[in-house]
């Protein structure tokens, strides 16, 4: 089954963007469930699109004011949940962060 795990943190996760993952990456990779992942840029690069009426409407930064911000993804490939939950409590973010499981639809 494959899931997303979604990086999240406050504004002083930010500190930890440059850290890298301390092995988890290459660790995961030699397991054969990592596919893919990136971190992103912090929430003030965004730009938000939405199309009312048929016009685009455009916004600088990111939709919502929360505390929590997306900092990354991964994009995991394992058995089941149980295992899901293994791969994302390891990774280094889970550690002053939140990381969201969440399960892909596949078509």
């Amino acid at each position: 089954m494959k899931y997303v795990l979604l990086i999240c943190g406050d504004e002083s996760a930010a500190e930890h963007a440059n850290d890298g993952c301390d092995g988890w990456s290459e660790e995961m990779a030699e397991r054969g469930v990592l596919r893919g992942g990136a971190g992103l840029r912090p929430p003030s690069d965004a730009t938000t699109l939405r199309v009312r009426e048929g016009e685009v409407l455009l916004s600088d930064g990111p939709f919502a004011e929360t505390k929590e911000q997306l900092g990354g993804f991964c994009l995991i490939e394992c058995a089941d949940l149980d295992e899901a939950i293994e791969i994302a409590a390891a990774h280094p973010a889970a550690a002053y962060g939140t990381i969201e499981i969440r399960p892909l639809i596949e078509l």
